[in-house]
């Protein structure tokens, strides 16, 4: 882990180990000067919308509770550790190795038996892994991953899962949105750090 780590409260006994804000510009910007085309670790921040998912969760635990759960693109996976007492398993994914080994940590710090991080990929997600409810967090930022993201948010509605995705009201991720209209339940707005994000609930149904 190339970025310091501080212990976080997050609520009432959740506290989980977070890189520092501050810390991760500065290493950064001294990776831009080895390597000018390394991505930013967008995992690495907890953003509005995984604050905005976690107290939808909050709220509606019912809906992940002796559920096995799933997270795609978890980064620090903070809104699966906010329901982690409630569910039956879950799993943490994330493509980045560091937000994995970061993850690791914070399951051995809460002493979750439960809990599981995996290195995985959306482009190639494995077909065994199976969830009855699946969680994604600001994930539609790049046009370019719509359709395979579009394509695995299918294979588990096909499965019947309940798939929750928070979202930034943001336009370039509006088509993204649109196109799984179709699949929304309920769309319950949240605000935070100033930011209007969309939780929308998705089944396997046609509306009419």
């Amino acid at each position: 882990m190339q970025y310091p780590l501080q212990l976080i409260p997050i609520k009432e006994n959740l506290s989980l180990f977070l890189p520092i804000p501050e810390e991760i510009r500065a290493a950064y910007g001294k990776t831009l000067r080895n390597d000018p085309q390394s991505p930013f670790p967008y995992w690495a921040k907890v953003w509005p919308s995984s604050l905005a998912l976690m107290a939808y969760l909050e709220e509606q635990e019912d809906l992940v509770k002796e559920k096995t759960v799933l997270e795609i693109g978890a980064g620090t996976g903070l809104p699966s550790f906010s329901i982690a007492r409630s569910a039956a398993s879950i799993i943490l994914s994330d493509h980045s190795e560091e937000a994995v080994e970061l993850m690791e940590k914070n399951i051995a710090h809460l002493g979750l038996a439960n809990v599981k991080a995996m290195c995985l990929d959306w482009n190639h997600f494995p077909e065994e892994i199976k969830a009855e409810v699946v969680l994604l967090s600001d994930i539609n930022y790049a046009p370019e991953q719509f359709s395979p993201l579009f394509t695995l948010i299918h294979r588990f509605l096909a499965e019947n899962a309940v798939v929750i995705i928070a979202t930034p009201q943001r336009m370039l991720g509006a088509p993204f949105v649109e196109a799984l209209l179709p699949k929304v339940i309920t769309n319950q707005l949240f605000y935070k750090e100033d930011v209007s994000i969309s939780i929308l609930l998705l089944l396997n149904h046609k509306k009419e």
